[in-house]
C-alpha cells in the first residue's frame, strides 16, 4: 500500500484517504481492538507512564466541551497523585481577552548567571534525568551577534567575564512559527495571547517541529522524564507544566500556569538584574510597549527569517 502524503494525517482533514488519529478512534470496525489494546497498556500505566483507555480515547483539545475537559483534568490529576504521591491542581487556563504577550530582555544587565535556567527547570518540572532545560545562556564576545558561534557550556567560576555579554536564548513565541507549520497532526498550535502551545497527549512525536524552529527552542524526551517526587510543582496547567511523557515534544511557554493568572514568569522572578520585562504589548501603558516605544536598540533574533518573534533584546546606552 503506498504511503499517505503527510497532509492525510492533518486533524482537519476529512477525505477518504486520511485516516486520523480522530477517525480511527471513532470507527467502529477500530473500536472492537480498542479493549485489547487497553488492557496491553495497563502494566505501563503501573509503571507511571500515565497510559489509559481514558487518555488514549481522549478527543482533540480544541473538540474537548468544558465538562469533557472537567474530566480530561481530574484523570491528570488522578495520575500524578499516582506517580508522585501529590494531589495536583490542573487547570485549563484560557487566553486573556485584549492581551499578547511579548518578552524584553536588557543584554546590557545580563550578567549569565543561569538562574533563570534552574528556575524555569524547578516551575515547569522539566526532567532532571535526563536533564531538560528550555533556556540556553549564549556568551558571546562584546561586538558579536553570531549566535551560532556563541558558547552555551560555559564554565567559568565567577560571572559576568569580562569582553563578553550574555544572550538567553528560549521559545520566541514567533507570530509566524514554522513549528506549527510542520506539524501533521496539530498538536502544536499558536493562541490568541501569542503562545505557541503543545497538547502533549496529541503529539505523535514526530520531532518535526523541532527540525522547523531556527532557535533550538524545542524539546524531545527521548526517554521517560524524571522529576523528583519532592520537587513537583502542583500548580500546573494542561497546556503547560503538567507531567510529560517519553516520546513527546515540550518547550517554553512563558510559563502559561502564571502568566494567564495574571502572574509574572519565574524566569522573570527569579532574575537578579531586573533583565528581563514581560507584559502586553496591547496595553499602551505596560513596561514593554514603554521599552519598544522608547529603546532605541532592538534584536528580534534571526529576524531575517520572517518568523517575527515576540521575544525582543535591547542594549541600554
Amino acid at each position: 500500500m503506498a504511503a499517505l502524503p503527510p497532509d492525510s494525517f492533518h486533524p482537519d482533514k476529512t477525505s477518504d484517504r486520511a485516516m486520523t488519529r480522530r477517525t480511527f478512534l471513532r470507527s467502529t470496525a477500530a473500536l472492537s481492538g480498542l479493549t485489547a489494546l487497553a488492557a496491553s497498556l495497563s502494566p505501563l500505566r503501573e509503571l507511571g507512564d500515565f497510559t489509559s483507555t481514558e487518555e488514549f480515547l481522549q478527543k482533540y483539545y480544541k473538540e474537548l466541551n468544558p465538562d469533557e475537559m472537567a474530566k480530561v483534568l481530574k484523570r491528570i490529576e488522578r495520575d500524578v497523585e499516582r506517580q508522585y504521591g501529590i494531589r495536583p491542581h490542573v487547570r485549563d487556563l484560557k487566553p486573556m481577552d485584549g492581551v499578547e504577550f511579548v518578552y524584553c530582555l536588557n543584554l546590557t544587565r545580563c550578567i549569565g548567571c543561569r538562574k533563570c535556567v534552574h528556575a524555569c527547570v524547578a516551575e515547569n518540572n522539566l526532567s532532571r534525568s535526563p536533564e531538560i532545560q528550555y533556556i540556553r545562556v549564549l556568551k558571546l564576545p562584546h561586538g558579536s551577534l553570531d549566535v551560532e558561534k556563541a558558547d552555551h557550556n560555559y564554565t567559568t567560576k565567577q560571572v559576568p567575564e569580562k569582553g563578553f555579554f550574555y544572550m538567553p536564548v528560549q521559545c520566541q513565541q514567533c507570530k509566524n512559527p514554522p513549528c506549527v507549520k510542520v506539524c501533521p497532526v496539530n498538536a502544536t498550535w499558536q493562541e490568541s495571547d501569542g503562545i505557541t502551545v503543545i497538547d502533549y497527549d496529541w503529539c505523535i512525536g514526530c520531532r518535526y517541529c523541532e527540525a522547523a524552529c531556527p532557535y533550538w527552542a524545542r524539546r524531545f524526551n527521548f526517554a521517560k522524564p524524571e522529576v523528583p517526587k519532592e520537587r513537583v510543582n502542583p500548580n500546573m496547567s494542561y497546556l503547560g507544566n503538567r507531567p510529560r511523557k517519553q516520546g513527546v515534544m515540550e518547550k517554553c511557554h512563558f510559563c502559561i500556569q502564571r502568566t494567564r493568572a495574571g502572574r509574572y514568569p519565574a524566569c522573570l522572578e527569579v532574575c537578579p538584574v531586573g533583565a528581563r520585562k514581560f507584559g502586553n504589548i496591547l496595553d499602551p501603558e505596560s513596561e514593554v510597549s514603554y521599552i519598544l516605544r522608547e529603546k532605541r536598540v532592538f534584536i528580534q533574533l534571526k529576524e531575517e527569517m520572517g518568523t517575527s518573534p515576540r521575544f525582543f533584546y535591547y542594549f541600554e546606552k
